[in-house]
């Protein structure tokens, strides 16, 4: 069953077929799935707006681009960040505020004092908005293959150019799913 493979840091990749223009070519990490949601952001969709507008104290942690993403079509008004946590000696903790993704990235509460967190941060990203499912919702578009389930690469999440992350992750991949990446924009121009 798929939702055995759904579980938070993988990443979900549309399929170019998927009529949704919300989700056209988009790559989702998966930040929470239980019985009842799903939560994820669009690593892929850079806005034109630069954190030095709407969170300047942020930007000496921002990885490049310094721009806030569109997290997905779920209220714009919420902003989520995901930040890269250096690696800690054994036992010690992260910063406060910061809840594991995966081994060294997670979401993180914007309202900290980024000042104090240099020296436990790598990166961070803002994303307004969020990709969300309700109960049953992401496994039936899995299984009308909308989606595919894939694991995430340590690049994927701060790539630097998100605009190639699709097509990237796609031609990774093994067997046909690689052929997908090659996929034109508008298959009538092929």
């Amino acid at each position: 069953m798929e939702s055995e493979h759904l579980q938070p840091g993988r990443l979900l990749v549309a399929n170019p077929l998927l009529p949704d223009p919300n989700f056209d070519r988009t790559v989702v990490l998966l930040l929470a799935y239980d019985d009842e949601r799903a939560l994820g952001v669009v690593l892929n969709r850079p806005s034109e707006t630069s954190l030095t507008v709407p969170l300047a104290e942020w930007e000496h942690l921002a990885a490049t681009p310094a721009v806030v993403f569109v997290g997905g079509p779920v209220d714009h008004r919420t902003v989520i960040c995901l930040a890269r946590s250096f690696s800690h000696p054994a036992g010690s903790e992260p910063p406060g505020g910061w809840t594991a993704v995966t081994r060294d990235v997670g979401t993180l509460d914007i309202d900290l004092n980024p000042d104090g967190l240099q020296s436990s941060l790598s990166e961070v990203r803002f994303f307004a908005g969020y990709a969300g499912w309700g109960t049953g919702q992401l496994e039936g578009e899995i299984a009308a293959g909308a989606w595919w389930i894939v694991d995430a690469e340590a690049g994927d999440i701060f790539c630097d150019d998100p605009d190639l992350l699709w097509k990237n992750v796609l031609r990774r991949q093994r067997g046909a799913l690689a052929l997908v990446s090659a996929y034109p924009e508008d298959p009538a121009q092929n």
